[in-house]
């Protein structure tokens, strides 16, 4: 795919691969600038109803305007395959920085600051994540957070939502079955991983899962395959011991709050 022009694009350099396509980097020559494209998948396209709900979608998703959420600058179906404009956000993911380990508790809860004011941001425009995850954060040079594929969830499900467990540990794209799940494993909120209908609140669980993992290095709910991750988001707790001795009382009470599995005692928010 380098070198290759789709409209007004030239692809440069591939960035990965996701539940909801390839992404790239591609120069602009209108604008004269670097962004990313989100190439949808070939059956996804060509499903008119789908495409159709996606458009709605993604014409919601780029009226978010806030400095911690990657922008959508634009949705391309002149020509194939059918793609998204994105803002093109350099540096890491923070699955990446983790990888090295924890993170200091300092720094941790600064970048947890920054994701909570894009989730009540967009909580605040009735638009859940559904996806929150390592993976769709990245930390840039400067040490800004920008929270990548916010709502691409919600765009992707079909209407009705019905769907199976087809992909791990990311289950988003599946067949139109009864009992949907999307978002990734060790993220979901129990309401989620049953297939149930989600509020904001799912997204303050997934929230609550990444802070603990930042802190610890370790997820939340691991477990050698999806049914294993599965069954700790329903049944256990995380293993509360791992959290550094310098967490301060209140992010160990945020955290035990944010990942409640009852939902009428979970936080509403993040912040």
């Amino acid at each position: 795919m380098i070198g290759t022009k789709l409209a007004h694009f030239t692809i440069t350099a591939h960035l990965g691969s996701g539940g909801f396509g390839d992404v790239y980097q591609a120069t602009d020559t209108k604008l004269d600038r670097s962004v990313a494209l989100k190439l949808l998948p070939e059956a996804f396209s060509h499903d008119a109803d789908r495409l159709a709900r996606f458009k709605r979608e993604a014409k919601l998703l780029a009226s978010l305007n806030h400095q911690n959420i990657a922008a959508i600058y634009g949705f391309e179906e002149s020509v194939e395959p059918t793609f998204l404009v994105m803002e093109l956000v350099p540096g890491e993911t923070l699955a990446e920085r983790i990888k090295r380990g924890a993170i200091p508790v300092a720094e941790a809860i600064g970048f947890a600051a920054q994701m909570a004011e894009a989730l009540e941001y967009a909580h605040d425009k009735n638009v859940i994540h559904r996806d929150w995850k390592p993976a769709n954060v990245k930390i840039t040079p400067e040490g800004k957070v920008k929270v990548l594929d916010f709502g691409l969830a919600k765009a992707f499900e079909p209407e009705p939502s019905n769907t199976s467990l087809s992909q791990s540990p990311t289950l988003s794209m599946g067949q139109t079955q009864q009992g949907m799940i999307l978002g990734t494993a060790a993220y979901m909120s129990p309401e989620q991983a049953r297939g149930r209908e989600v509020d904001r609140r799912t997204d303050i669980f997934s929230f609550g899962a990444v802070l603990y993992e930042m802190l610890t290095g370790r997820a939340a709910f691991g477990g050698e395959d999806v049914t294993a991750i599965l069954a700790r988001v329903l049944e256990r707790e995380p293993d509360w011991t791992l959290l550094p001795a310098n967490a301060p009382p209140r992010i160990r009470e945020l955290l035990r709050y944010c990942l409640q599995k009852d939902l009428k005692k979970r936080r509403q928010t993040a912040t």
